[in-house]
């Protein structure tokens, strides 16, 4: 769905990291891994379009349209929207010159607001929303936007590890029953492990691409589970 040939990425031509081939499949759960300042966030930005890289190719299949949920609120907690219109805020790329939603795309919205629980908040303010249901919201959003392929940057780095693991379940039924593929980084390593079908470990280039349990037994797993202990 999502390919990448020789990727060089970077700001102002200082390389961040270079060489990068990978291959994200329809349905897969990609748990995306590396130290801090390694390049995950700038790595996910570029594959989508929000950064230019400064070498190689990015090939899109045209029918992969993309969601994205970023590391921080891209909407003003005080902003003054309901949360079923930011919902169907994630279909307006759809809309082109269209001045109203389509009936389809209000029963998308009422679909995933469904799925995320959060159909009993649709008439109230954002603000008025926990970080949790905040982020449920943002989710939806990005569903609108897509029926294909997720990407979350750190989604959950500002929650309780209940939200955490109660959103973690939502993808995971996201990705298995609506075979949405995620592509997803996070610090919570062990918790994005349960749920993910391959594993990407970047340090200025790709150094680990394959399935989690060989993931689990790589050198890279006893190096992170050390450094935790």
């Amino acid at each position: 769905m999502i390919k990448t040939e020789n990727l060089t990425i970077g700001y102002d031509n200082e390389i961040i990291l270079k060489n990068v081939n990978i291959n994200i499949k329809e349905g897969e759960f990609v748990c995306l891994i590396g130290d801090n300042g390694s390049g995950k966030s700038t790595l996910l930005k570029t594959m989508i379009g929000l950064n230019k890289p400064l070498s190689g190719k990015i090939i899109i299949d045209g029918k992969a349209s993309i969601g994205y949920v970023p590391q921080t609120l891209q909407v003003q907690p005080d902003f003054p929207a309901t949360v079923n219109e930011i919902v169907m805020s994630g279909c307006l790329k759809k809309m082109k010159w269209r001045p109203f939603y389509t009936k389809k795309e209000r029963e998308l919205a009422s679909k995933y607001m469904k799925m995320l629980q959060i159909s009993q908040f649709k008439h109230r303010s954002f603000s008025e929303l926990s970080g949790g249901q905040q982020q449920r919201v943002l989710i939806a959003r990005a569903l609108c936007a897509t029926s294909k392929v997720l990407f979350l940057d750190e989604p959950f780095s500002a929650l309780d590890r209940y939200a955490t693991l109660k959103l973690y379940g939502v993808l995971h039924k996201i990705n298995r029953d609506d075979n949405v593929t995620v592509v997803i980084i996070s610090h919570d390593v062990e918790t994005t492990l349960r749920h993910a079908t391959r594993v990407v470990h970047i340090n200025e280039t790709i150094v680990f691409d394959g399935t989690k349990d060989e993931y689990m037994q790589s050198a890279f797993m006893k190096d992170y589970k050390g450094g935790a202990e």
